[in-house]
């Protein structure tokens, strides 16, 4: 049985990529999109019930790209990398390979978060980047009910203001 989604929730946004072109070769930007359910994170599910405001939205958004930019979150797949094949070199490299894009947003998500300031950044990372819900972020805090939904505002109105959203 197919659902019928409310059209409010379901909007198309721009995606940054490139298109075509062979690794060493210039690449031309191509204006792409794609077809996004906004209720599908605990942030999206909180703007169409009217509980966060769209700049907060939008700061909550904003940070969560830097935090998938940055590739802080933990893999869930198979590392296909080289393994090492001795002590004397060859195989994968030992650190992580960083992009200078990856760079610039684990720069900017760890100043977003260092602006929000400690006991905010709790939930803000739950609910926005570890999209977590808002019962279960406040029962692992140990929150009273309904206390996460007003310090998350607070915490997104500090992001808001970092990312001089306005």
């Amino acid at each position: 049985m197919q659902t019928k989604l409310h059209p409010r929730l379901l909007r198309e946004m721009p995606v940054e990529g490139h298109a075509g072109g062979r690794p060493g070769t210039p690449r031309e930007k191509a204006p792409r999109s794609v077809t996004v359910n906004v209720a599908e994170s605990p942030l999206g599910w909180l703007l169409a019930r009217g509980l966060v405001s769209r700049r907060q939205y939008d700061a909550g958004e904003r940070l969560r790209s830097d935090w998938e930019r940055s590739q802080l979150a933990p893999r869930v797949t198979m590392s296909w990398n080289a393994a090492p094949v001795s002590s004397g070199g060859g195989g994968s490299p030992h650190g992580p390979d960083l992009s200078g894009a990856q760079i610039d947003a684990k720069r900017r998500f760890d100043d977003a978060i260092a602006s929000v300031g400690p006991g905010l950044s709790d939930i803000l990372w739950r609910i926005v980047c570890a999209g977590e819900g808002m019962r279960d972020a406040e029962t692992a805090l140990g929150w009273p009910a309904r206390a996460g939904k007003l310090v998350l505002t607070l915490a997104l109105d500090r992001v808001a203001a970092y990312y001089r959203i306005a």
